[in-house]
């Protein structure tokens, strides 16, 4: 038994991840159109007739921009909060909205999904864990600081998205103004490469065989330099970006983790350790 997981995309310019087993799916957040959607699932050789419900993290255009017309094409339901979807002006059938309280697990076949808040400038942020038959996965991005929530949940996690927004001297030095700056580094925004980091030495489970560092900021931040700020800490963890134009590979995560002798490489057009 095994999970497939991928970054359909990760950035400020749309967000999709992929969990998933042989039978069905869950897209969180659906940020990029309905068509590219199908196009990266197309190329990895995912069916969409496996993916059986779309959860939405925040209202946030970068996390709904595909959300109504995917919903709408394959009929699929949305777990979404009440508050959520009015801020998003969201247009969703009501017979495909479901709601969905913190804590309280959803079943999408042998897929458990559960909520737990974040800090984020959103109206109700929430983070994700889908777990099955002990395998448990995490996504964890637009995140202000890490909370006692997000710890609890990362000491659990076979495999991870885990958001590295910004470097803090290429935010300092760069081209936002001020009030930008303050508000991804004010505590409701994004993580940090250090941030991250920290999260990931102080609370990584010795099972935890993948890290998907995502959202990475286009301005404030460089894939190769997060990565090698994580390689002498990755230990037997394979460390990968998600990229902001491209899918991942798709990764099969199970609870009997057999290390790769660790290496530097290309995935997609992104180092990978």
């Amino acid at each position: 038994m095994s999970l497939q997981i991928t970054s359909l995309n990760s950035g400020s310019n749309g967000n999709c991840y992929y969990i998933g087993n042989a039978k069905e799916a869950v897209l969180i957040d659906a940020g990029i159109s309905c068509r590219e959607t199908e196009r990266r699932m197309k190329r990895l050789g995912l069916r969409m007739d496996c993916v059986k419900a779309i959860f939405i993290s925040h209202e946030h255009s970068d996390h709904i921009r595909g959300l109504e017309v995917l919903s709408r094409k394959y009929s699929l339901p949305v777990y979404i909060t009440e508050n959520t979807m009015l801020h998003g002006n969201l247009q969703l059938d009501a017979l495909h909205v479901r709601r969905f309280d913190e804590y309280a697990p959803i079943s999408i076949g042998d897929l458990s999904v559960t909520a737990f808040p974040k800090f984020h400038d959103a109206i109700e942020p929430r983070s994700f864990m889908i777990s099955s038959q002990e395998i448990r996965i995490g996504v964890f991005t637009d995140i202000g600081a890490p909370c006692d929530h997000l710890i609890r949940h990362f000491q659990q996690c076979h495999a991870a998205f885990l958001e590295a927004n910004y470097d803090e001297q290429m935010l300092e030095k760069g081209r936002y103004p001020f009030y930008l700056k303050k508000r991804i580094r004010g505590g409701k925004g994004h993580l940090s490469n250090t941030q991250a980091l920290e999260l990931f030495k102080a609370h990584k489970p010795p099972y935890m065989s993948h890290l998907l560092l995502s959202h990475l900021s286009r301005d404030n931040n460089n894939p190769e330099m997060v990565l090698e700020l994580f390689r002498p800490h990755a230990g037997r963890t394979q460390v990968i970006v998600a990229s902001r134009d491209v899918e991942t590979a798709v990764y099969h995560i199970s609870n009997h983790y057999q290390p790769p002798v660790p290496k530097v490489e290309y995935v997609q057009g992104q180092l990978s350790f």
